[in-house]
Protein backbone atom coordinates (compact mmCIF):
# COMPACT_ATOMS: atom_id res chain seq x y z
CA UNK A 1 0.00 0.00 0.00
CA UNK A 2 1.02 3.26 -0.46
CA UNK A 3 3.03 4.97 2.79
CA UNK A 4 2.15 8.40 4.12
CA UNK A 5 3.94 10.69 5.69
CA UNK A 6 2.14 13.71 7.32
CA UNK A 7 3.76 16.51 8.82
CA UNK A 8 2.67 19.08 11.20
CA UNK A 9 4.07 22.61 12.40
CA UNK A 10 4.25 23.69 16.04
CA UNK A 11 5.21 26.81 18.51
CA UNK A 12 4.86 29.48 15.85
CA UNK A 13 3.62 29.85 11.88
CA UNK A 14 6.53 30.31 9.07
CA UNK A 15 8.82 27.63 10.68
CA UNK A 16 9.40 26.06 6.86
CA UNK A 17 6.84 23.38 6.99
CA UNK A 18 7.12 22.87 3.18
CA UNK A 19 10.73 23.57 2.85
CA UNK A 20 11.46 20.49 5.31
CA UNK A 21 8.58 18.27 3.41
CA UNK A 22 10.01 19.19 0.36
CA UNK A 23 13.68 18.03 1.44
CA UNK A 24 11.90 14.82 2.82
CA UNK A 25 10.76 14.03 -0.39
CA UNK A 26 13.92 14.86 -2.52
CA UNK A 27 15.83 12.48 -0.52
CA UNK A 28 13.50 9.56 -0.69
CA UNK A 29 13.11 9.97 -4.29
CA UNK A 30 16.77 9.89 -4.20
CA UNK A 31 16.71 6.60 -2.58
CA UNK A 32 14.81 5.12 -5.64
CA UNK A 33 11.06 5.74 -4.08
CA UNK A 34 8.08 7.11 -6.20
CA UNK A 35 6.86 10.16 -3.90
CA UNK A 36 3.97 12.58 -4.21
CA UNK A 37 2.99 15.84 -2.11
CA UNK A 38 0.17 17.36 -0.51
CA UNK A 39 -0.81 20.43 1.17
CA UNK A 40 -4.26 20.90 3.69
CA UNK A 41 -4.66 24.12 4.07
CA UNK A 42 -7.69 24.70 7.17
CA UNK A 43 -8.72 28.38 5.47
CA UNK A 44 -12.34 28.85 4.09
CA UNK A 45 -11.28 29.74 0.42
CA UNK A 46 -11.56 26.59 -2.04
CA UNK A 47 -8.08 27.90 -3.35
CA UNK A 48 -5.89 30.71 -3.15
CA UNK A 49 -6.81 31.60 -6.46
CA UNK A 50 -9.19 34.59 -5.18
CA UNK A 51 -6.93 35.86 -2.43
CA UNK A 52 -4.16 38.56 -2.69
CA UNK A 53 -0.71 38.58 -3.32
CA UNK A 54 -0.14 40.48 0.10
CA UNK A 55 -2.51 37.87 2.02
CA UNK A 56 -1.31 34.68 0.55
CA UNK A 57 1.43 35.42 -1.22
CA UNK A 58 2.18 34.28 -4.62
CA UNK A 59 -0.55 31.85 -6.38
CA UNK A 60 1.47 28.69 -7.77
CA UNK A 61 -0.63 26.80 -10.75
CA UNK A 62 -0.02 23.25 -11.61
CA UNK A 63 0.15 21.42 -15.23
CA UNK A 64 -3.57 20.28 -14.96
CA UNK A 65 -4.81 23.98 -14.15
CA UNK A 66 -4.97 23.74 -10.06
CA UNK A 67 -4.46 27.29 -8.04
CA UNK A 68 -2.63 26.42 -5.50
CA UNK A 69 -0.54 27.46 -2.25
CA UNK A 70 3.06 28.39 -3.22
CA UNK A 71 4.37 25.05 -1.14
CA UNK A 72 3.72 23.36 -4.27
CA UNK A 73 6.30 25.16 -5.97
CA UNK A 74 8.80 24.20 -3.48
CA UNK A 75 7.57 20.70 -3.51
CA UNK A 76 8.21 20.56 -7.43
CA UNK A 77 11.46 22.47 -7.03
CA UNK A 78 12.78 20.21 -4.98
CA UNK A 79 11.42 16.79 -5.60
CA UNK A 80 11.08 17.50 -9.46
CA UNK A 81 7.74 16.04 -9.26
CA UNK A 82 4.47 17.45 -10.89
CA UNK A 83 1.82 18.41 -8.52
CA UNK A 84 -2.20 18.26 -9.44
CA UNK A 85 -5.34 19.09 -8.30
CA UNK A 86 -5.44 16.30 -5.42
CA UNK A 87 -2.13 18.18 -4.26
CA UNK A 88 -4.20 20.60 -2.58
CA UNK A 89 -7.07 20.88 -0.64
CA UNK A 90 -8.79 23.58 1.52
CA UNK A 91 -11.22 23.98 4.29
CA UNK A 92 -13.25 25.45 1.53
CA UNK A 93 -12.79 22.95 -0.53
CA UNK A 94 -13.40 20.07 1.95
CA UNK A 95 -16.75 21.87 2.87
CA UNK A 96 -18.24 22.41 -0.29
CA UNK A 97 -17.68 19.05 -1.28
CA UNK A 98 -19.76 17.63 1.54
CA UNK A 99 -22.24 20.06 0.63
CA UNK A 100 -22.60 19.66 -2.54
CA UNK A 101 -23.10 15.78 -1.53
CA UNK A 102 -25.59 16.70 1.35
CA UNK A 103 -27.59 18.98 -1.60
CA UNK A 104 -27.77 15.58 -4.04
CA UNK A 105 -29.08 13.95 -0.93
CA UNK A 106 -25.87 11.59 -0.47
CA UNK A 107 -25.77 11.29 3.13
CA UNK A 108 -29.74 9.99 2.88
CA UNK A 109 -31.24 11.92 5.22
CA UNK A 110 -28.81 11.80 7.82
CA UNK A 111 -27.39 14.74 10.00
CA UNK A 112 -24.55 16.16 8.43
CA UNK A 113 -21.63 16.61 10.83
CA UNK A 114 -18.00 17.59 11.00
CA UNK A 115 -17.49 14.04 12.40
CA UNK A 116 -17.90 11.67 10.54
CA UNK A 117 -19.08 14.02 7.15
CA UNK A 118 -16.08 15.95 7.27
CA UNK A 119 -13.53 13.89 8.70
CA UNK A 120 -14.17 11.55 5.83
CA UNK A 121 -13.65 13.95 3.07
CA UNK A 122 -10.58 14.62 4.63
CA UNK A 123 -9.14 10.93 4.62
CA UNK A 124 -10.81 10.63 0.90
CA UNK A 125 -8.73 13.54 -0.08
CA UNK A 126 -5.38 12.60 1.50
CA UNK A 127 -6.21 8.87 0.03
CA UNK A 128 -6.82 10.18 -3.25
CA UNK A 129 -3.06 10.28 -3.37
CA UNK A 130 -3.10 6.40 -2.62
CA UNK A 131 -2.28 4.36 -6.13
CA UNK A 132 0.91 2.12 -7.60
CA UNK A 133 2.57 5.01 -8.77
CA UNK A 134 2.76 6.67 -5.32
CA UNK A 135 5.68 4.85 -3.10
CA UNK A 136 5.39 7.44 -0.88
CA UNK A 137 3.28 10.88 0.14
CA UNK A 138 4.18 13.03 1.87
CA UNK A 139 0.98 15.76 3.16
CA UNK A 140 1.88 19.03 5.14
CA UNK A 141 -0.76 20.25 7.37
CA UNK A 142 -1.03 24.21 7.15
CA UNK A 143 -1.15 25.95 9.88
CA UNK A 144 0.44 25.56 13.40
CA UNK A 145 -0.41 23.03 16.38
CA UNK A 146 -3.41 24.78 18.90
CA UNK A 147 -5.15 26.35 15.88
CA UNK A 148 -8.85 25.91 15.90
CA UNK A 149 -9.35 25.30 11.85
CA UNK A 150 -6.79 22.94 11.62
CA UNK A 151 -8.74 20.82 14.35
CA UNK A 152 -11.15 18.77 11.80
CA UNK A 153 -7.51 17.88 10.07
CA UNK A 154 -5.35 16.73 13.06
CA UNK A 155 -8.59 14.49 13.55
CA UNK A 156 -8.79 13.01 10.07
CA UNK A 157 -5.16 12.21 10.69
CA UNK A 158 -5.21 10.79 13.66
CA UNK A 159 -8.05 8.19 12.65
CA UNK A 160 -6.52 7.82 9.33
CA UNK A 161 -3.03 6.52 10.90
CA UNK A 162 -5.41 4.47 13.31
CA UNK A 163 -6.98 2.40 10.49
CA UNK A 164 -3.93 2.02 8.50
CA UNK A 165 -1.60 1.13 11.18
CA UNK A 166 1.40 3.71 12.46
CA UNK A 167 4.17 1.90 10.22
CA UNK A 168 1.28 3.06 7.09
CA UNK A 169 1.54 6.68 8.16
CA UNK A 170 3.92 8.54 10.25
CA UNK A 171 3.90 11.32 11.98
CA UNK A 172 6.49 14.15 12.22
CA UNK A 173 5.83 17.46 13.85
CA UNK A 174 8.35 20.64 13.55
CA UNK A 175 9.05 22.82 16.06
CA UNK A 176 11.19 25.60 17.25
CA UNK A 177 13.76 25.61 20.09
CA UNK A 178 14.37 29.43 20.59
CA UNK A 179 17.66 30.78 22.13
CA UNK A 180 16.91 33.01 24.77
CA UNK A 181 20.01 35.20 24.33
CA UNK A 182 19.36 37.10 27.80
CA UNK A 183 19.49 33.75 29.71
CA UNK A 184 21.96 32.40 27.21
CA UNK A 185 20.13 29.18 27.07
CA UNK A 186 18.11 27.06 24.29
CA UNK A 187 14.26 26.44 25.63
CA UNK A 188 12.86 23.08 24.72
CA UNK A 189 9.28 24.21 26.76
CA UNK A 190 7.26 25.57 23.63
CA UNK A 191 8.32 22.06 21.74
CA UNK A 192 7.14 20.16 25.00
CA UNK A 193 4.10 22.50 24.62
CA UNK A 194 3.07 22.20 21.32
CA UNK A 195 3.57 18.01 21.22
CA UNK A 196 1.24 18.14 24.33
CA UNK A 197 -1.59 19.79 22.34
CA UNK A 198 -1.19 17.19 19.83
CA UNK A 199 -1.42 14.52 22.33
CA UNK A 200 -4.00 15.82 23.30
CA UNK A 201 -6.46 14.64 20.50
CA UNK A 202 -4.39 11.67 20.13
CA UNK A 203 -1.30 12.17 17.84
CA UNK A 204 1.75 11.25 19.51
CA UNK A 205 4.36 12.35 16.46
CA UNK A 206 7.35 9.28 16.05
CA UNK A 207 9.78 12.31 14.91
CA UNK A 208 10.62 15.44 15.96
CA UNK A 209 12.32 18.09 13.50
CA UNK A 210 13.42 21.19 15.40
CA UNK A 211 14.09 24.14 13.79
CA UNK A 212 17.06 25.93 15.60
CA UNK A 213 19.96 28.62 15.50
CA UNK A 214 22.15 26.60 17.68
CA UNK A 215 23.02 23.49 17.67
CA UNK A 216 21.39 21.22 19.95
CA UNK A 217 23.04 20.07 23.02
CA UNK A 218 22.70 16.08 24.03
CA UNK A 219 20.34 17.78 27.51
CA UNK A 220 18.27 19.08 24.95
CA UNK A 221 17.38 15.94 22.87
CA UNK A 222 16.97 14.18 25.87
CA UNK A 223 14.62 16.27 27.50
CA UNK A 224 12.68 16.48 24.53
CA UNK A 225 12.90 12.76 24.07
CA UNK A 226 11.51 12.04 27.07
CA UNK A 227 8.90 14.96 27.31
CA UNK A 228 7.30 14.55 23.88
CA UNK A 229 7.61 10.79 24.45
CA UNK A 230 10.08 10.35 21.28
CA UNK A 231 12.61 8.57 20.74
CA UNK A 232 15.90 10.24 20.79
CA UNK A 233 17.18 9.23 17.85
CA UNK A 234 14.15 10.85 16.27
CA UNK A 235 14.71 14.07 17.35
CA UNK A 236 16.38 16.07 14.56
CA UNK A 237 18.09 19.14 14.20
CA UNK A 238 17.45 21.68 11.73
CA UNK A 239 19.48 24.02 12.03
CA UNK A 240 19.22 27.92 9.82
CA UNK A 241 21.25 27.22 6.66
CA UNK A 242 23.72 30.46 5.97
CA UNK A 243 23.48 30.66 1.89
CA UNK A 244 20.65 28.60 0.89
CA UNK A 245 17.50 26.65 1.23
CA UNK A 246 18.76 24.18 -1.39
CA UNK A 247 21.47 23.56 1.63
CA UNK A 248 18.96 22.26 3.49
CA UNK A 249 18.27 18.32 1.79
CA UNK A 250 21.79 17.55 3.12
CA UNK A 251 21.77 18.90 6.67
CA UNK A 252 18.50 16.64 7.31
CA UNK A 253 20.90 13.90 5.35
CA UNK A 254 23.15 14.20 8.47
CA UNK A 255 21.00 13.88 10.47
CA UNK A 256 19.69 10.48 9.05
CA UNK A 257 16.65 11.48 8.51
CA UNK A 258 15.56 9.72 5.29
CA UNK A 259 16.73 6.73 6.98
CA UNK A 260 14.65 6.55 10.19
CA UNK A 261 11.84 7.51 7.98
CA UNK A 262 12.30 4.46 5.97
CA UNK A 263 12.81 2.35 9.25
CA UNK A 264 9.10 3.58 10.68
CA UNK A 265 7.88 2.65 7.83
CA UNK A 266 9.54 -0.52 7.18
CA UNK A 267 10.90 0.40 3.61
CA UNK A 268 14.03 -1.01 2.85
CA UNK A 269 17.06 1.53 2.62
CA UNK A 270 17.88 1.72 -0.91
CA UNK A 271 21.42 3.86 -1.88
CA UNK A 272 21.36 7.37 -2.03
CA UNK A 273 22.91 9.28 -5.05
CA UNK A 274 22.98 12.69 -3.81
CA UNK A 275 26.01 14.28 -5.86
CA UNK A 276 24.37 16.30 -8.37
CA UNK A 277 22.61 17.95 -6.07
CA UNK A 278 25.79 18.76 -3.50
CA UNK A 279 27.33 20.14 -6.85
CA UNK A 280 24.60 22.27 -7.25
CA UNK A 281 24.99 23.65 -3.83
CA UNK A 282 28.57 24.38 -4.71
CA UNK A 283 27.63 26.51 -7.46
CA UNK A 284 24.89 28.79 -5.03
CA UNK A 285 27.43 29.03 -2.41
CA UNK A 286 30.61 29.56 -4.76
CA UNK A 287 29.57 30.31 -8.44
CA UNK A 288 32.51 30.63 -10.24
CA UNK A 289 31.85 34.50 -12.44
CA UNK A 290 30.44 37.83 -11.10
CA UNK A 291 27.34 39.20 -9.23
CA UNK A 292 24.51 39.82 -12.10
CA UNK A 293 22.69 42.50 -10.57
CA UNK A 294 18.41 41.38 -11.88
CA UNK A 295 15.83 44.27 -11.44
CA UNK A 296 12.39 42.92 -10.62
CA UNK A 297 9.52 45.47 -11.11
CA UNK A 298 6.50 44.47 -8.98
CA UNK A 299 3.66 45.33 -7.85
CA UNK A 300 3.59 43.38 -4.16
CA UNK A 301 7.17 44.17 -3.73
CA UNK A 302 6.62 44.75 0.23
CA UNK A 303 5.96 40.79 0.53
CA UNK A 304 8.93 38.43 -0.10
CA UNK A 305 6.49 35.60 -0.94
CA UNK A 306 4.29 37.19 -3.81
CA UNK A 307 7.28 36.39 -6.12
CA UNK A 308 8.90 33.33 -4.92
CA UNK A 309 9.18 31.12 -7.90
CA UNK A 310 10.58 34.59 -10.06
CA UNK A 311 12.94 34.48 -7.17
CA UNK A 312 13.40 30.85 -7.44
CA UNK A 313 13.70 30.86 -11.16
CA UNK A 314 16.22 33.74 -11.20
CA UNK A 315 18.25 31.78 -8.52
CA UNK A 316 18.13 28.69 -10.85
CA UNK A 317 19.40 30.68 -14.04
CA UNK A 318 22.12 31.85 -12.09
CA UNK A 319 22.94 28.34 -11.23
CA UNK A 320 22.92 27.04 -14.80
CA UNK A 321 25.69 30.32 -15.95
CA UNK A 322 27.89 29.97 -12.37
CA UNK A 323 26.78 33.18 -11.41
CA UNK A 324 25.35 35.13 -8.42
CA UNK A 325 22.12 36.68 -9.12
CA UNK A 326 21.28 39.48 -6.72
CA UNK A 327 18.00 40.87 -6.90
CA UNK A 328 17.08 44.44 -6.68
CA UNK A 329 13.06 44.81 -5.49
CA UNK A 330 11.78 47.90 -7.52
CA UNK A 331 8.30 48.72 -6.41
CA UNK A 332 6.22 49.50 -9.67
CA UNK A 333 4.61 52.73 -8.84
CA UNK A 334 8.35 54.63 -7.57
CA UNK A 335 9.13 54.34 -11.30
CA UNK A 336 5.56 56.49 -11.97
CA UNK A 337 7.08 59.32 -9.76
CA UNK A 338 10.24 59.24 -9.74
CA UNK A 339 13.53 58.68 -11.62
CA UNK A 340 13.56 55.73 -14.11
CA UNK A 341 17.37 56.14 -15.14
CA UNK A 342 18.03 56.86 -11.34
CA UNK A 343 16.31 53.68 -9.94
CA UNK A 344 17.57 51.15 -12.73
CA UNK A 345 20.80 52.81 -12.50
CA UNK A 346 23.81 49.43 -13.24
CA UNK A 347 20.85 46.78 -13.30
CA UNK A 348 22.36 44.35 -15.48
CA UNK A 349 18.39 42.95 -16.59
CA UNK A 350 15.17 43.67 -15.84
CA UNK A 351 12.26 41.65 -15.10
CA UNK A 352 8.19 42.63 -15.16
CA UNK A 353 6.12 39.72 -13.72
CA UNK A 354 2.14 38.90 -13.57
CA UNK A 355 0.16 40.97 -11.74
CA UNK A 356 -4.29 42.30 -12.14
CA UNK A 357 -5.13 45.25 -12.09
CA UNK A 358 -3.94 48.93 -13.28
CA UNK A 359 -2.05 49.95 -10.13
CA UNK A 360 1.99 51.01 -11.05
CA UNK A 361 1.32 49.22 -14.81
CA UNK A 362 2.37 52.69 -15.82
CA UNK A 363 5.23 51.81 -13.77
CA UNK A 364 6.04 48.96 -15.72
CA UNK A 365 5.48 50.27 -18.73
CA UNK A 366 8.38 52.97 -17.81
CA UNK A 367 10.65 50.46 -17.09
CA UNK A 368 10.10 48.11 -20.20
CA UNK A 369 11.02 51.82 -22.06
CA UNK A 370 14.09 51.65 -20.51
CA UNK A 371 15.07 48.04 -21.11
CA UNK A 372 14.26 48.76 -24.48
CA UNK A 373 15.54 52.11 -25.16
CA UNK A 374 18.93 51.38 -23.44
CA UNK A 375 19.33 47.45 -24.76
CA UNK A 376 18.66 45.87 -21.24
CA UNK A 377 18.26 42.03 -21.21
CA UNK A 378 14.66 42.35 -20.58
CA UNK A 379 11.93 39.61 -19.49
CA UNK A 380 8.30 39.90 -20.03
CA UNK A 381 6.27 37.33 -17.71
CA UNK A 382 2.20 37.73 -18.31
CA UNK A 383 1.13 40.92 -17.39
CA UNK A 384 5.43 41.97 -18.24
CA UNK A 385 4.43 40.94 -21.80
CA UNK A 386 1.25 42.68 -22.27
CA UNK A 387 2.94 46.04 -20.61
CA UNK A 388 5.93 45.38 -23.36
CA UNK A 389 3.32 45.17 -25.77
CA UNK A 390 1.57 47.98 -24.97
CA UNK A 391 4.74 50.08 -24.26
CA UNK A 392 5.79 48.95 -28.14
CA UNK A 393 2.35 50.24 -29.46
CA UNK A 394 2.73 53.69 -27.73
CA UNK A 395 5.96 54.61 -28.15
CA UNK A 396 7.60 52.58 -31.07
CA UNK A 397 4.14 52.29 -33.53
CA UNK A 398 2.52 56.04 -32.62
CA UNK A 399 -0.35 54.35 -30.90
CA UNK A 400 -0.49 57.10 -28.41
CA UNK A 401 -3.39 55.84 -26.73
CA UNK A 402 -2.64 51.82 -26.70
CA UNK A 403 -4.07 49.90 -23.62
CA UNK A 404 -5.24 47.10 -22.32
CA UNK A 405 -9.34 46.82 -22.25
CA UNK A 406 -8.37 46.00 -18.57
CA UNK A 407 -7.08 49.21 -17.87
CA UNK A 408 -9.14 51.50 -20.47
CA UNK A 409 -12.15 49.64 -22.05
CA UNK A 410 -12.55 52.55 -23.94
CA UNK A 411 -8.64 52.89 -25.59
CA UNK A 412 -8.22 53.65 -29.21
CA UNK A 413 -6.01 51.00 -29.45
CA UNK A 414 -6.73 47.97 -27.32
CA UNK A 415 -3.88 45.46 -28.07
CA UNK A 416 -4.84 43.65 -25.27
CA UNK A 417 -7.86 42.24 -24.72
CA UNK A 418 -10.31 40.04 -23.28
CA UNK A 419 -10.02 36.66 -24.15
CA UNK A 420 -13.09 36.12 -26.36
CA UNK A 421 -14.25 33.05 -23.80
CA UNK A 422 -14.15 35.12 -20.61
CA UNK A 423 -16.55 37.50 -21.79
CA UNK A 424 -19.28 35.88 -20.44
CA UNK A 425 -17.88 34.75 -17.05
CA UNK A 426 -18.68 36.65 -13.88
CA UNK A 427 -17.37 34.52 -11.20
CA UNK A 428 -13.42 34.99 -10.67
CA UNK A 429 -12.28 31.77 -8.50
CA UNK A 430 -10.84 29.22 -11.16
CA UNK A 431 -12.44 30.80 -14.62
CA UNK A 432 -8.91 32.06 -15.90
CA UNK A 433 -6.83 30.16 -18.61
CA UNK A 434 -4.88 28.04 -16.56
CA UNK A 435 -2.40 24.98 -16.35
CA UNK A 436 -0.63 23.87 -19.62
CA UNK A 437 -1.09 24.89 -22.93
CA UNK A 438 1.33 24.04 -26.00
CA UNK A 439 2.39 26.66 -27.66
CA UNK A 440 4.55 26.99 -31.27
CA UNK A 441 7.85 28.75 -31.31
CA UNK A 442 8.89 30.48 -34.96
CA UNK A 443 12.64 29.29 -35.82
CA UNK A 444 15.19 31.21 -35.47
CA UNK A 445 14.02 33.23 -32.92
CA UNK A 446 15.82 34.10 -29.35
CA UNK A 447 13.07 32.08 -28.12
CA UNK A 448 13.68 29.03 -30.41
CA UNK A 449 17.48 29.28 -29.00
CA UNK A 450 16.38 29.37 -25.91
CA UNK A 451 14.45 26.66 -25.60
CA UNK A 452 16.17 23.97 -28.68
CA UNK A 453 12.95 23.06 -29.72
CA UNK A 454 9.68 24.44 -31.55
CA UNK A 455 7.03 22.91 -29.83
CA UNK A 456 6.59 23.63 -26.21
CA UNK A 457 4.45 23.36 -23.00
CA UNK A 458 3.89 26.08 -20.56
CA UNK A 459 1.24 27.25 -17.45
CA UNK A 460 -0.86 30.11 -17.64
CA UNK A 461 -3.01 31.79 -15.39
CA UNK A 462 -4.91 34.83 -17.00
CA UNK A 463 -8.12 36.57 -18.96
CA UNK A 464 -6.92 39.10 -21.41
CA UNK A 465 -4.44 38.32 -24.26
CA UNK A 466 -2.35 39.94 -26.94
CA UNK A 467 -5.00 41.54 -29.53
CA UNK A 468 -4.31 39.66 -32.73
CA UNK A 469 -6.37 42.26 -34.87
CA UNK A 470 -3.08 44.74 -34.05
CA UNK A 471 -0.32 41.70 -34.65
CA UNK A 472 0.35 42.73 -38.43
CA UNK A 473 0.99 46.99 -37.78
CA UNK A 474 3.16 46.14 -34.66
CA UNK A 475 5.18 43.21 -36.55
CA UNK A 476 5.47 45.58 -39.44
CA UNK A 477 7.41 48.32 -36.66
CA UNK A 478 9.45 45.29 -35.52
CA UNK A 479 8.14 43.16 -33.29
CA UNK A 480 8.45 39.51 -33.28
CA UNK A 481 5.94 37.14 -32.59
CA UNK A 482 7.89 34.42 -31.90
CA UNK A 483 5.36 32.30 -29.89
CA UNK A 484 1.60 31.08 -30.74
CA UNK A 485 -0.95 28.46 -29.57
CA UNK A 486 -0.97 25.48 -32.47
CA UNK A 487 -3.81 27.55 -34.07
CA UNK A 488 -2.35 30.36 -34.68
CA UNK A 489 -4.96 32.42 -32.63
CA UNK A 490 -3.14 33.02 -29.59
CA UNK A 491 -0.21 35.22 -29.15
CA UNK A 492 1.92 33.37 -26.58
CA UNK A 493 5.70 35.04 -27.05
CA UNK A 494 7.28 38.25 -28.09
CA UNK A 495 10.50 39.67 -28.82
CA UNK A 496 12.66 42.00 -30.56
CA UNK A 497 15.25 41.96 -33.06
CA UNK A 498 17.45 45.00 -32.42
CA UNK A 499 18.07 44.37 -29.00
CA UNK A 500 20.59 41.77 -26.98
CA UNK A 501 18.26 39.69 -25.67
CA UNK A 502 13.52 41.02 -24.77
CA UNK A 503 11.57 38.33 -24.66
CA UNK A 504 8.29 38.48 -23.09
CA UNK A 505 6.03 35.72 -23.05
CA UNK A 506 1.78 35.42 -22.02
CA UNK A 507 2.78 32.39 -19.88
CA UNK A 508 4.51 31.53 -16.47
CA UNK A 509 8.02 30.17 -17.21
CA UNK A 510 8.99 30.29 -13.52
CA UNK A 511 6.58 27.65 -12.25
CA UNK A 512 8.82 24.70 -14.63
CA UNK A 513 12.24 25.84 -13.15
CA UNK A 514 14.37 23.59 -10.84
CA UNK A 515 17.26 24.75 -9.44
CA UNK A 516 18.83 21.06 -11.30
CA UNK A 517 16.74 22.62 -14.64
CA UNK A 518 16.70 26.19 -14.99
CA UNK A 519 14.10 27.00 -17.13
CA UNK A 520 15.11 27.82 -20.47
CA UNK A 521 13.76 31.25 -20.76
CA UNK A 522 15.19 32.25 -16.76
CA UNK A 523 18.75 30.68 -18.33
CA UNK A 524 19.26 32.59 -21.87
CA UNK A 525 17.50 35.60 -19.63
CA UNK A 526 20.67 35.42 -17.09
CA UNK A 527 23.17 34.63 -19.63
CA UNK A 528 23.01 37.73 -21.43
CA UNK A 529 22.42 39.98 -18.41
CA UNK A 530 25.57 38.54 -17.54
CA UNK A 531 27.52 38.69 -21.23
CA UNK A 532 26.19 42.47 -22.09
Amino acid sequence: MTKHIFITGGVVSSLGKGITAASIAMLLKQRGYKVQMQKLDPYLNVDPGTMSPFQHGEVYVTEDGAETDLDLGHYERFADIQCKQGSNFTTGRIYSNVISKERQGGYLGGTVQVIPHITNEIKDAITSMDSPENDIVITELGGTAGDIESLPFLEAIRQYRHEVGFENAVSIHLTLVPYIKAAGEMKTKPSQQSVGLLREIGIIPEMLVCRCERPLEDEHRDKLSLFCNIKKQYVIEEMDVPHSIYEVPLELMKENLDTLLLDLLKLPQRPIDIQEWKDMVKTVINPDNDVVEIAVIGKYISLQDAYKSIYEALTHGGIANAVKVKIKMVEAEDLESKDVAELLLGVNGILVPGGFGDRGVLGKINAVQYARENKIPFLGICLGMQCAVIEFARNVCDMKDANSAEFNPSTTYPVIDLMEEQKTITAKGGTMRLGAYPCNIKSDTKTSTAYSSLDIQERHRHRYEFNSEWAEKLEKNGLIISGLSPDGKLVEVVELADHPWFVACQFHPEFKSTPLHAHPLFKDFVKAAHEV
